[in-house]
């Protein structure tokens, strides 16, 4: 499988990949659940345009990219509904907490109205009756939140992520997801950057100490085995 990142890797790198990067998936779980990352209007825009079209209303959009990732996350949104899979939907705090972000970044000019639909979850992924959605004032959706408390009591195993940016909430959710001893699923396709070189340095990293970067296939294939209930083999 390409993974995307091959390109941003030195001739050094390469080599060491040769000699010491991994060379099978570590494989998932019989419980799994679908973790949606930060999938909301201020980092796509209202509308579907070039990043930097995009940028002139939505300083932090990541333009058709974004929507593109976004439009793969929604097919396998579908197969987790279909089969069952719990689906937790993390979105930022935005009740007057102070930002992790730079501080000295320029605040909104918009109307209010466009920057409360900027902190909503968009349409395409949007949450059902049934679906937490949990509030985040960190960078990682485990920091300060009850999503570890409400995995263990599903007694899930398994987190299949999507979401933004790969670099940021998604790599910092991975990690702690890695910590706490869950098998986490980065899906390549559903995951996006504002940056090309972060997205993919950060999904080769992932995918060598904390997660197995798969791709949209497989992640559905995964997810859809649960439909009927039957035990499923393992990724290799």
């Amino acid at each position: 499988m390409e993974y995307g990142w091959e390109p941003y890797l030195s001739e050094r790198d390469k080599k060491h990949s040769e000699l010491w990067g991994k060379k099978e998936l570590n494989g998932f779980g019989e419980k799994p659940a679908l973790l949606l990352i930060d999938i909301y209007y201020s980092v796509l825009g209202l509308k579907r345009e070039d990043i930097f079209e995009s940028m002139k209303t939505w300083r932090g959009s990541t333009g058709l990219e974004g929507w593109e990732a976004v439009d793969k996350a929604a097919e396998l949104l579908a197969v987790a509904r279909a089969s069952g899979i719990p689906v937790i939907h993390v979105k930022g705090l935005h009740s007057g907490v102070n930002s992790w972000g730079r501080r000295n970044r320029p605040k909104p000019t918009m109307p209010q109205e466009m920057i409360e639909k900027g902190q909503q979850i968009v349409d395409e992924v949007k949450p059902i009756a049934g679906e937490l959605v949990i509030e985040k004032a960190a960078p990682s959706a485990f920091q300060g939140t009850p999503l570890a408390f409400q995995l263990q009591s599903l007694g899930i195993d398994t987190l299949i992520v999507c979401g933004e940016t790969t670099s940021g909430c998604v790599r910092a959710s991975v990690v702690d997801g890695a910590t706490a001893r869950f098998r986490m699923g980065v899906v390549k396709e559903c995951v996006f950057d504002r940056n090309e070189a972060s997205h993919y340095i950060n999904l080769y990293d992932m995918h060598h100490k904390y997660a197995d970067v798969v791709n949209l296939d497989m992640a559905k294939q995964y997810l859809a085995g649960f439909a009927d209930k039957t035990p499923m083999l393992k990724a290799s």
